[in-house]
């Protein structure tokens, strides 16, 4: 809180007009985790399913639904997320509109991972220096590093990360930060732009074990096309995508995609588990409405 609001904008800016360094990044994330609130939960072997956000792709809520089929399936997920920025709805603006408890008490996010699978890290509630970036990046409207950091430092410091970017550039970054990890990660691009699997495209996915690039159908799912994927244009469209999802009632292009990141996460956690089985795993979250028990458990702890 000690910079001009000019000088916070022209910092942002010098990195939208060239790269960021592993360094750069490094120290930025070890900057944030340092000054947020943290919280321990170690003991539930959480994943965070996140991506950087910034893709323009303008989709549906991927990532977050694949972290309520993921829990229905009996991984523990701590999902760190934040208003939409270069979006119009992120996975805190879904959330909240459905009624979604936001918290920073430690013990009421152990309840709700005992009780639901799922927590929601809702960003601003750890990481207060944020409040003085936060209407700069609104009114900037483009994307800054903050959306690069954002899935990095995750206050809960989960042992287990699947972790989307918009650019290969990125994910090479994210693979030198995560290299010296004792955790479980899968970084994952689709090389047409998206920030997550989307079977619209092949995807390189980077982890512990190295690097692999998977055709769609290499998961189990048809190739589908951009325009299948899009998102609501309002929060409340957005929602109702996001609901009508978890009752199984998506298309099969939405349900495929959210499938597809929920079964690579699935993996992440228990990479003793073929690709096939994670998938099947998924699936029977979403088909037997365990998916949709996480989001109702939560609204009735709200």
């Amino acid at each position: 809180g000690q910079h001009q609001a000019m000088q916070i904008a022209s910092f942002l800016t010098v990195f939208c007009m060239r790269s960021i360094s592993v360094a750069e990044l490094e120290g930025f994330r070890d900057a944030m985790l340092q000054l947020c609130r943290k919280i321990n939960l170690s003991d539930f072997n959480t994943i965070d399913i996140v991506g950087t956000g910034g893709d323009g792709k303008d989709t549906f809520n991927i990532s977050t639904l694949a972290s309520f089929v993921t829990a229905g399936a009996g991984i523990k997920v701590a999902k760190h997320g934040n208003y939409g920025v270069s979006s119009s709805c992120g996975s805190s603006n879904v959330l909240e509109f459905l009624k979604v408890p936001f918290t920073n008490d430690e013990s009421k996010l152990q309840s709700m991972l005992d009780k639901a699978g799922f927590c929601m890290m809702h960003a601003p509630l750890f990481h207060p220096a944020m409040a003085n970036v936060a209407p700069i990046r609104k009114g900037m409207q483009v994307r800054t590093f903050f959306n690069v950091l954002g899935p990095i430092v995750n206050p809960s410091f989960p042992q287990n990360q699947l972790l989307g970017v918009f650019n290969l550039e990125l994910a090479r970054l994210y693979g030198y930060l995560h290299q010296n990890t004792s955790n479980n990660y899968k970084i994952v691009h689709s090389l047409d732009g998206y920030d997550e699997i989307s079977l619209t495209a092949p995807v390189k996915i980077m982890s512990n074990q190295g690097e692999e690039l998977f055709e769609p159908t290499d998961l189990g799912f048809p190739q589908c096309k951009q325009e299948d994927l899009h998102g609501g244009g309002t929060i409340e469209e957005s929602a109702k995508i996001f609901v009508n999802i978890l009752e199984n009632k998506g298309t099969a292009a939405q349900t495929n995609a959210v499938l597809a990141n929920a079964g690579l996460a699935i993996q992440t956690v228990k990479p003793e588990l073929t690709l096939a089985d994670a998938m099947a795993s998924a699936k029977e979250s979403l088909v037997s409405g365990a998916g949709l028990k996480v989001l109702k458990t939560l609204q009735a702890l709200n």
